[in-house]
């Protein structure tokens, strides 16, 4: 673990992960997660009303096959996977955005979600030499397999740096 100093507000917070742990080619494994029929329709009601994503027979009426998650809804699973496999507990100052957002297959009620995210470069910041900069690539699958969503994006990771202590530990 790492003591690392946040200049903003002079906070020493501890981290498993700094930016010197993200190198390319490192994948991070997502904690699997079924949705619910329940889960599905309540975030359709609040964000995203749609009759495939409130009503099961509207849903297999139309071309995706069942009562189906909103991409956004699948976009904000990935986002707690992502929390939950790495974010958590590092040195993330959060992105700038987002490159690539696809969904590439319907999630049904009752899917089971996995999956991992990769390292696909790592750099320091020209203009922020206490910063990296991290690209990764995240793909959500469903229980058989199949990809059901795709994004690229970066993430800026603070360094541990010469100027971190270390936490006993």
């Amino acid at each position: 673990m790492t003591a690392i100093l946040m200049p903003a507000t002079g906070q020493r917070i501890v981290a498993d992960r700094s930016f010197e742990d993200f190198t390319p080619g490192h994948r991070f494994t997502f904690r699997e997660r079924t949705l619910t029929a329940d889960e599905i329709i309540a975030f359709a009601r609040e964000f995203d009303p749609q009759p495939m994503h409130l009503d099961e027979a509207a849903g297999r009426a139309s071309i995706l096959g069942g009562l189906a998650a909103s991409g956004w809804h699948t976009s904000a699973v990935m986002m707690r996977m992502l929390c939950e496999a790495y974010i958590d507990g590092s040195t993330s100052e959060g992105s700038p955005g987002v490159d690539l957002m696809e969904w590439k297959r319907p999630v049904l009620a009752g899917d089971t979600l996995g999956g991992h995210c990769e390292v696909l470069e790592a750099r320091v910041s020209r203009s922020r030499p206490d910063i990296g900069i991290v690209r990764l690539r995240a793909e959500v699958t469903n229980q058989r397999g199949e990809i059901v969503a795709i994004s690229e994006y970066v993430n800026m990771m603070r360094l541990a740096g010469k100027d971190a202590a270390h936490a006993d530990g």
